[in-house]
């Protein structure tokens, strides 16, 4: 039987808007009872326009914010970040967070191999030279050299960036793994080289996966799971194959009809009818 990792019943999280003069106080219904699992080595995918609400999920989850209602299960145990109690150091470390800009998310002066020690510094009582052999080790296993190490932020691309972030991410050895628009910034072929290696990872250490997204093909790619998310409710969800072959709700049709395909016969297609256009204009 496959073991659940990450669970959710019902959760919904309000913001309270202050009023002004003129306008009166509401309340902002970002996530509205929204329940999904994610079994061991798996990935459930969350996708959905800006503004549905799935990054306020990914911050509920990765427990940044709190619910302000349902029930949030990590490793069969009750999560409640406004309760400390229920949320120990060890659960925390369990669960990371990718973000979507590489470059935001590393600290421009701090080179390279700090970034990949500083959660064993904070977190563990490893010494120096362990915590460089652990950087060193998980610096190679997302295709990084050694003489990275020693690097700042800006001597590298992108992608190699994102590979960073992606090891310093897995320092703490963690079972879940938050993934919110991780490769949308990088080029399609740095974005293959990427998802191949968080595809490689999940193979070699057993990671769980929440991977956010508004692309579609990225999501047919990598997930096990799709959920779709529209105004902070979940309209679908279900395993990969079904979604994508028999899409059930209109929002979820409509945006897999909005999102141009990217085989060579549709890349045609379009290369046809955008010169017919040219010619149109050309004639007037």
């Amino acid at each position: 039987m496959s073991e659940t990792v990450l669970e959710a019943h019902a959760i919904t999280r309000d913001y309270h808007v202050s009023g002004g003069f003129i306008r009166a106080a509401k309340v902002v219904h970002a996530v509205k009872g929204v329940s999904f699992k994610v079994e061991k080595a798996k990935t459930l995918a969350i996708v959905g326009e800006s503004g549905c609400g799935k990054s306020t999920l990914a911050r509920i989850i990765t427990l940044i914010d709190p619910a302000t209602s349902g029930e949030l299960m990590m490793n069969g145990r009750e999560v409640d970040i406004l309760h400390n109690n229920r949320v120990t150091p060890a659960l925390r470390r369990t669960v990371q967070i990718v973000f979507q800009n590489p470059y935001g998310s590393l600290n421009p002066r701090q080179k390279i191999g700090d970034a990949l020690t500083e959660p064993l510094l904070l977190n563990t009582d490893k010494s120096a030279a362990e915590r460089r052999d652990l950087a060193m080790e998980m610096l190679a296993k997302v295709g990084m050299l050694p003489e990275h190490y020693h690097r700042y932020p800006h001597m590298f691309s992108g992608g190699q960036r994102q590979r960073v972030a992606i090891a310093r991410s897995l320092m703490l050895r963690p079972s879940l793994l938050v993934l919110d628009e991780p490769v949308s910034a990088l080029d399609l072929s740095v974005q293959a080289q990427v998802l191949n290696l968080l595809a490689d990872l999940q193979d070699e250490l057993g990671l769980t996966y929440v991977f956010i997204s508004h692309d579609l093909s990225v999501v047919r790619y990598i997930a096990d799971d799709v959920m779709v998310m529209y105004f902070g409710e979940v309209v679908e969800y279900g395993p990969r194959e079904r979604v994508f072959a028999d899409p059930r709700h209109d929002y979820t049709k409509k945006l897999f009809a909005a999102t141009p395909k990217t085989d060579v016969e549709h890349i045609r297609a379009r290369l046809v009818e955008r010169q017919k256009w040219r010619d149109s204009r050309a004639k007037r």
